[in-house]
């Protein structure tokens, strides 16, 4: 018989008893050792978390910065405004979670009671706009254009309308059309996205969920400086996030001022010349597409050719950056991006990019000059250039003989630079040159220019341009290789033969493509800013400025100032004689050249001007317009897409943006009291402590808006024919047809596809 032990537990029983309690003990010590771990190894910041779950943050907005022109002008400025706010805190203790206040609400403010209950939900993946994306605890507003009367009803009725707030509030406001737009370049605000504020989470200017951000032009580009430091309330809630007291205060941080080159008079001027040119050039007839010209778009550019700076910048079509404030309605948004819209968003003067036409030539002599060729050497200007077959027409066979550089400018010849293009390509083995052989002069040059790369200009997206060396041939053969071969025939139509040949050699510098570019023609783009610095360099003796619109940010006090210098980035690839007689060749282009019918009775001896002209083919569109000119102050480029030859379009704008700077009349007497801006503003506009702007007088600075001095300047305007007679914008010119040549191809060449 077994023995059983008195407890009546066999081995195995015990052995079973004693494996639990070393368990159920293993389990008590981990427990332990966790609650010591959270209570007192981590203790404080668990206790600092949890206590965070009960402090909740109201956030009360900095006032932006101003951005200023030259004089102190302000270009996008603050305004005080009746803002209507709801605090959803409030509403929460309402029994109907306050939908009678908003219905009552709805109601004075004459909006739907839908509308306004949209305006308050809050934001999450599945809600879509209208609905507030930031704090619940923050007050949401309603609107930002209540009336006087409206705000009385409200706070008279406060009891009827508990936790809403009628309160007068900085809002974002634009001089808008009338005035100096500027819209383009200033850019526009709207709110910070969830992305945004968990990027910025640990950087040195995080974003609160509260914040109107910058997303395009100065106010995106100075963001952080303009836009202060946000004040945040901290308030202590309970479980249910009622209010139970306050914990802390933070006082906003006004942001900085930006004070800018532009000078808002000659901007305004700059806008009013480039819609007048646009809408006369619609009423020219274009005799090769037998329609009138569509001016579609267009930019100017004003900028110190001393130091880079910005003066005017104008962009066609525009639009009233107004329409951001408060939220953009889809109605607007549509109407500025949608297929019909003409993207009036797009900056021209930095993003738009074209055939520059004959403007380019300055580029071509310099590369000439490079090459060995004597600046006063003859050259034929003959009236045709024949390449395998192609001939190569100068505009109506003129025939001008040997000629020099310099007059080849000025009377814009073609055939000339054909045969110096063609010579080079030559002198580079032609179209399968020797390994390392291609000296490329032509190419070479133009990147010595500064072109096929940004400006580096103070606004976002600027675009590069585009030269159409052997490096970009080859990579854009690669790209399109396969559908050209597939699309590609012999004899098919026009765009079928220009792939045949670019599936066969398209990665291969042909002599056509030479010769077209080397008159600003094919595949090369450039955009006005670019056109601005060379031009501008030409003007100061050679230096290249990086263009710049920012001059300061200034402290909303006044009493913190940090410059914005003028910076080169090099030099053009040019002696200082070879330039010298550039100047003198541009000069002419004005006395006698392609733009002279434009400039007659211009004061040359005391403001000496210099231009280039160029009407550039764009293929399937009409010609684009372009006029690039200096003084010795400022370099002035306008170009217009679809609008006809260079000075045709471009001739009577640019002389009367000179005209209102310098303040020269129509006939040709200069009156320096009407003088806008006879010299660069060197100084900056004083900001007194409390925040107001003290502009400084300028000699000749007329106490009139921009809108009354743009009309004075039309009335004056216009140019003066050889009998000193009114010439009128739309009148027709036998010599200015220099530049509006259909550019025949040469062999397997091609025509832009800008």
């Amino acid at each position: 018989m077994t023995n059983i032990p008195e407890t009546g537990r066999t081995p195995r029983v015990q052995t079973r008893l004693v494996v639990i309690q070393i368990l159920v003990l293993s389990l008590l010590g981990t427990l332990g050792g966790r609650l010591w771990y959270l209570q007192i190894r981590e203790g404080a910041q668990y206790q600092k978390e949890a206590s965070g779950n009960h402090v909740q943050q109201v956030v009360q907005p900095a006032v932006r910065g101003s951005i200023l022109d030259a004089r102190g002008v302000p270009l996008a400025d603050n305004e005080t405004r009746l803002v209507v706010s709801v605090s959803r805190t409030d509403l929460l203790k309402q029994k109907d979670d306050g939908k009678a206040v908003l219905a009552k609400l709805a109601g004075v403010l004459g909006m739907s009671p839908q509308e306004v209950a949209l305006k308050v939900r809050l934001c999450d993946a599945k809600t879509p706009q209208p609905c507030w994306n930031g704090s619940p605890y923050q007050p949401i507003p309603i609107t930002d254009e209540a009336t006087p009367k409206q705000a009385l009803q409200i706070r008279e009725r406060s009891e009827d309308f508990p936790g809403v707030t009628a309160e007068p509030e900085a809002v974002r406001s634009y001089p808008g059309p009338g005035k100096s737009n500027t819209a383009q370049v200033l850019g526009y605000l709207s709110p910070v996205t969830d992305d945004e504020v968990q990027q910025a989470k640990d950087t040195a200017s995080p974003y609160l969920r509260s914040d109107m951000v910058g997303r395009s032009g100065l106010e995106r580009q100075y963001d952080q400086a303009l836009r202060g430091k946000a004040g945040v309330t901290r308030y202590e809630v309970d479980n249910l996030g009622r209010v139970i007291g306050k914990s802390k205060s933070d006082a906003a941080e006004p942001g900085s001022n930006l004070v800018t080159s532009i000078d808002a008079r000659v901007q305004r001027v700059a806008e009013y010349e480039l819609d007048k040119a646009m809408k006369a050039a619609r009423q020219q007839f274009d005799k090769i597409t037998g329609t009138n010209y569509k001016a579609d778009s267009g930019a100017v550019v004003v900028m110190e050719a001393k130091t880079g700076r910005i003066v005017a910048m104008a962009s066609a079509p525009t639009y009233d950056p107004n329409v951001w404030v408060g939220g953009i309605s889809a109605k607007d948004y549509k109407a500025l991006t949608g297929k019909n819209s003409d993207y009036p968003l797009l900056n021209r003067a930095t993003q738009g990019q074209s055939a520059p036409g004959s403007t380019f030539k300055v580029v071509s002599t310099a590369a000439a000059v490079q090459a060995g060729y004597d600046f006063n050497g003859n050259y034929p200007c003959t009236s045709s250039y024949s390449v395998g077959g192609q001939v190569f027409k100068n505009f109506e066979g003129e025939n001008f003989g040997p000629i020099s550089l310099g007059k080849a400018l000025e009377v814009s010849c073609d055939t000339v630079f054909y045969g110096l293009a063609d010579s080079e390509w030559k002198r580079d083995g032609g179209i399968n040159p020797k390994k390392g052989r291609p000296k490329d002069w032509f190419f070479r040059t133009a990147h010595q220019f500064g072109l096929g790369k940004r400006t580096g200009i103070d606004l976002p997206n600027e675009v590069s341009g585009r030269v159409p060396d052997r490096q970009w041939k080859l990579d854009y053969w690669k790209a399109n290789k396969d559908t050209w071969c597939k699309s590609g025939k012999k004899n098919g139509t026009y765009v079928e033969k220009i792939f045949y040949e670019n599936c066969l050699e398209g990665n291969k510098m042909r002599e056509g493509d030479e010769i077209n570019y080397s008159i600003g023609q094919g595949d090369t783009l450039l955009t006005p800013i670019q056109e601005a610095v060379i031009y501008g360099a030409i003007s100061n003796g050679g230096t290249m400025y990086t263009p710049t619109i920012g001059k300061a940010i200034v402290s909303a006090d006044g009493k913190h100032v940090t410059g914005i210098e003028p910076r080169s980035h090099g030099r053009l690839p040019i002696t200082k004689a070879t330039r010298d007689m550039m100047d003198k060749a541009l000069a002419g282009v004005v006395t006698s050249g392609t733009a002279a019918w434009k400039f007659s009775g211009w004061p040359q001896d005391k403001i000496p001007l210099h231009a280039k002209t160029g009407t550039a083919e764009v293929y399937g569109k009409q010609t684009t317009s372009w006029l690039a000119t200096y003084s010795k102050d400022y370099s002035v480029i306008m170009t217009i897409s679809q609008a006809g030859t260079g000075s045709g379009a471009s001739g009577e704008a640019v002389r009367n943006i000179y005209s209102a700077m310098y303040g020269v009349q129509a006939d040709g007497s200069i009156d320096n009291k009407k003088a806008l801006l006879p010299t660069p503003e060197k100084g900056l506009p004083k900001i007194r402590p409390d925040g107001t702007i003290a502009a400084p007088k300028i000699p000749g600075d007329p106490a009139k808006d921009q809108e009354k001095i743009a009309n004075e300047v039309a009335q004056q305007g216009g140019t003066t024919g050889p009998d000193d007679q009114q010439t009128p914008a739309t009148s027709p010119s036998p010599t200015d047809n220099r530049d509006t040549r259909r550019r025949p191809r040469g062999r397997r060449g091609r025509r832009s596809t800008a």
